[in-house]
């Protein structure tokens, strides 16, 4: 086999994992399934099985009802093979001929696909009736080892399952044996499965099939014009078979070759038998026509001046090789034996493969659909860019005094020595001697609620309003004229998903445990401060010791002056409203991207300071917290509400401009490159 044939196959394999893993890609889409397209079928059924190294050629008997398949089917194979019925519609089912040891060395499943593959072991088994698609083989010791015959149901029957078995076959075979007669060769339907046959560039043996010979001898030419015209096949071999039923079931019917070379649609003239024509290269249908002088008249002259295939063709038969009964009979195995398998394997594969290119009904159209679909899903995407799809406006800040209580925690975590002792010491007393001035206000002010209580709430406010929002805003997108758009919009807003949605966001908010979450964002930003400011982190410490050492007498000036053992709180107190002073925190969430702004001046004239250093710190500090907190409320709203919209979208958006649909278009272009190879 020629190294152009296998780099087919090697594309062709290629392709197909290829389109497959597009498909898969392209589901999103709702691009309608490879399978059931012809192309696709091509691929399966066609060119993966029979490119292959050991090649066969799969001749098929076809034509229409009650013509004599099943006849000419068992003179090749030079036994009763298949059933013979004077009735119309016999065989329901394929007949294959194969020869000793192919079953061995090939998968006839794989070549046949479409069909149940049994063994034949009756030859009525083809008569019956079976919604199934069946074929029946058998070992035929006649058969050259690289050819397999098939007898096959009748392709104009009102049945559409015979029509379905009759493309299967037709994907098939390489040779088509046109059966034929006068009264069938110009039928509407044997003319739509044959004009495929040609569009696939099958090669087409003709049999005129149950003529009145030498009567129609002045005909059969005419019959054949017809036919091609109508169909753009054209023939490589004509054979005429007369009518005698007595001889046909005796398998002695006789068959008259009527010579000719085969021009294929490729350009140059192709002999499909050795010796086919006498080494001529002009076919019969070209004689016709080639001595206008010597005519006789037509028995139809509406066919006068018609052309066959690109051949012209007029009324005269003087030349066009017209025999009698008494010409040299044929031998149909033998004339098959000697066709030429690679020449013809390789032009039936070409012919599949160049439908495969097809811009309109091949794999470019089919990448054009997917290309066509990814546009919408970018349209739909691009919509949504420019809107909105959840703001929160106000969100509520971490308590200060909690966030203070962390550092604190935090750092004295890491004191030692005296000023941990001292430090210590020092705040459990200030606690102890606290709790009667807390006792006082609590009964002045009544019972102040744990302040990570009152932010819950806050939280919950501010998701509610959130959630309020979206909705409003899909709704409002889902009324845009944007088919992709609208239908996942419809899915997303339908039924009970709002009453879910926040049944699901008040469950997981009531499992987040805040406090930790500061806990830990305290410790990850201290941290950072520590190891990226060592200078600035070694300066506190030492301003720490040294408060440890003043702290003694600071608590005695403070119990003087009035703040007496609450001097701790009241420190506090007043650290805690300077913070509040100059802390404000807007957060503006669109489409999952969090703009913080704390305002465009300092926090206060200390800035440059090393106060000023510590309260940005802090702000960072509020500000992450804050981000992180709205972050899982998106990511809350990606799960439940939108769920894998924006995905999908996404991934709709960019699959025309995909790994697959890249690789696939480069396949293509490389067997166009192969194809165009001399």
């Amino acid at each position: 086999m020629s190294a152009s044939f296998r780099d087919c196959a090697r594309i062709v394999a290629r392709l197909q994992q290829a389109v497959l893993r597009l498909e898969r890609d392209a589901e999103l889409l709702d691009v309608r399934p490879l399978a059931g397209r012809e192309w696709y079928e091509l691929l399966v059924r066609k060119l993966l099985p029979q490119l292959r190294d050991d090649a066969f050629l799969v001749v098929a008997v076809v034509g229409g009802t009650n013509i004599g398949k099943s006849v000419v089917f068992n003179h090749i194979a030079g036994t009763k093979a298949s059933a013979t019925s004077p009735l119309a519609s016999g065989t329901k089912h394929p007949v294959c001929l194969v020869p000793p040891g192919f079953s061995d060395r090939h998968d006839l499943a794989t070549i046949f696909q479409g069909f149940c593959i049994e063994e034949w072991t009756r030859s009525e088994a083809a008569l019956e009736e079976h919604a199934e698609h069946r074929l029946f083989w058998q070992t035929n010791a006649a058969m050259p080892e690289n050819l397999l015959v098939l007898d096959t149901p009748d392709i104009d029957s009102d049945a559409p399952v015979n029509w379905e078995r009759a493309d299967h076959v037709r994907r098939a075979a390489d040779v088509l044996i046109a059966v034929l007669t006068q009264q069938k060769y110009n039928d509407a339907a044997v003319k739509r499965f044959f004009r495929q046959a040609a569009e696939e560039d099958k090669a087409v043996v003709v049999l005129f099939n149950q003529c009145e010979l030498p009567e129609d001898e002045a005909y059969w030419p005419l019959w054949l014009a017809t036919f091609c015209n109508e169909t753009g096949i054209e023939p490589e071999l004509v054979y005429v078979a007369p009518s005698d039923r007595q001889a046909a079931e005796a398998n002695r019917l006789p068959f008259y070759e009527r010579p000719t070379a085969g021009l294929g649609r490729l350009g140059a003239p192709f002999p499909l038998r050795e010796g086919a024509g006498g080494g001529s290269s002009a076919s019969p249908l070209e004689a016709i026509s080639s001595n206008e002088s010597e005519t006789r008249p037509s028995p139809n002259p509406s066919l006068r001046g018609r052309g066959v295939a690109g051949h012209g063709i007029g009324q005269r038969t003087a030349d066009c090789g017209l025999r009698t009964a008494d010409d040299e009979r044929r031998d149909l195995a033998e004339d098959l034996s000697r066709l030429h398998f690679a020449e013809i394997k390789l032009r039936t594969l070409r012919g599949s493969l160049r439908y495969l290119l097809d811009p309109e009904s091949g794999v470019p159209g089919y990448l054009r659909e997917v290309d066509e679909a990814s546009g919408r899903f970018r349209r739909a995407l691009e919509l949504l860019a420019d809107d909105r799809l959840a703001r929160v406006d106000r969100w509520p800040p971490v308590p200060h005094g909690v966030l203070v209580q962390s550092i604190r925690q935090w750092w004295g975590a890491r004191r030692a020595g005296f000023a941990a002792t001292i430090h210590g010491t020092y705040n459990a007393l200030g606690r102890g001697l606290a709790w009667p001035f807390r006792a006082v206000a609590r009964q002045f002010q009544g019972e102040q609620r744990p302040p990570m209580e009152v932010y819950r709430e806050r939280e919950w406010s501010a998701i509610l309003e959130t959630v309020e929002k979206a909705y409003d805003h899909l709704t409002h997108m889902s009324e845009y004229k944007n088919e992709v758009l609208a239908r996942r919009l419809k899915e997303v807003l339908g039924g009970r998903s709002r009453v879910e949605l926040l049944e699901r966001l008040k469950a997981a908010h009531a499992e987040v445990e805040l406090e930790r979450e500061l806990e830990r964002l305290v410790v990850t930003e201290m941290e950072s401060f520590q190891r990226d400011s060592p200078k600035f982190y070694a300066f506190l410490k030492r301003l720490d010791q040294a408060a440890a050492v003043a702290r003694p007498a600071t608590s005695v000036v403070l119990f003087i002056v009035g703040f007496g053992p609450a001097g701790n709180a009241a420190a506090q107190l007043v650290t805690d409203s300077a913070i509040q002073a100059v802390v404000h925190l807007a957060g503006d969430v669109t489409g999952g991207t969090v703009a913080a702004a704390v305002g465009d001046t300092a926090l206060s004239g200390t800035a440059a300071s090393g106060l000023g250093y510590v309260e940005a710190k802090f702000r960072r500090l509020q500000e992450t917290y804050t981000l992180r907190r709205v972050e899982w409320l998106l990511q809350m709203l990606d799960e439940h509400l939108w769920g894998t919209l924006l995905a999908d979208l996404r991934a709709g958006a960019l699959l025309s401009e995909g790994e697959a649909n890249r690789q696939v278009a480069e396949l293509l272009a490389e067997l166009e490159r192969q194809l165009a190879a001399p």
